[in-house]
């Protein structure tokens, strides 16, 4: 399937300013809300795996502004055409086309530029410098 969008190297390395923002709040608002969970689950006396969104916001109710927050800030990374891939490694891909191929241009948090690139079934494992990039691919 054609996605709606696709990127060209300069526009995702545009958006690399506002996603580290982006991500980096969401980091943020996502560890908050695991804090939020564990002590939950601590005070009620089950394992964390047990809990969701839901029973966090019936014993806190002030917990759905920051889930509201989280989903809004994913949302906006998603309208822009990208792909938030993963939120603890601060993933995003960009579907482009390379070759007459549908593939991604990956970028990860606290990396200055997309230099990175692999095919859609291939995730990060499979990530391979774009060309003329020396970069090596590397988990923070």
């Amino acid at each position: 399937m054609r996605p709606e969008k696709l990127f060209e190297l300069d526009e995702a390395n545009a958006a690399v300013p506002l996603l580290e923002a982006l991500v980096a709040r969401l980091q943020r608002g996502a560890l908050h809300l695991q804090e939020e969970m564990t002590r939950l689950a601590s005070e009620i006396g089950v394992v964390v795996a047990d809990l969701s969104a839901e029973d966090l916001v019936r014993q806190r109710p002030a917990a759905r502004v920051l889930i509201e927050e989280l989903d809004g800030i994913v949302r906006e990374i998603e309208a822009s055409g990208a792909h938030l891939k993963d939120v603890k490694l601060g993933l995003v891909d960009f579907p482009t086309e390379r070759e007459g191929e549908i593939v991604y241009l990956c970028w990860q948090s606290g990396e200055p530029e997309v230099a990175f690139w692999h095919r859609t079934d291939e995730g990060f494992a499979g990530r391979q410098p774009l060309p003329g990039s020396a970069k090596t691919p590397c988990l923070q």
